[in-house]
């Protein structure tokens, strides 16, 4: 199934730190699509966040805004790399997945929202 193929040579990877440094802490312009359950990203999720499940993901990519790079975030950073998978099959360039997704986010003492 199309879905579960990983291919890492077409998107780049991002640690929370780094996203943090580059993207959050200075409000760069950036999408940030987190691609849980609506279940889990209600329980809480990463400051400015838009849910787009990712078993959603391909039938919804129109809603993703385009022009500018877009940080791809799930649980723990697997869930994400199929959905950065599939922003750049549909003509997205700067995608990156956050390793480690919300729970290292969490972990690093770092807000949540919801």
């Amino acid at each position: 199934m199309f879905l579960f193929k990983r291919d890492n040579d077409s998107y780049g990877h991002l640690d929370t730190a780094t996203y943090n440094n580059d993207y959050h802490s200075i409000k760069a312009d950036h999408v940030l699509v987190d691609v849980r359950t609506t279940e889990e990203f209600n329980s809480g999720h990463l400051p400015n966040a838009i849910n787009i499940p990712l078993h959603q993901l391909q039938g919804r990519v129109s809603e993703v805004p385009t022009g500018k790079p877009v940080v791809v975030v799930c649980a723990t950073g697997n869930r994400s790399q199929t959905g950065s998978s599939i922003l750049v099959r549909s003509g997205f360039t700067e995608v990156y997945n956050l390793k480690g997704g919300t729970m290292s986010w969490m972990m690093q003492g770092l807000p949540l929202e919801g």
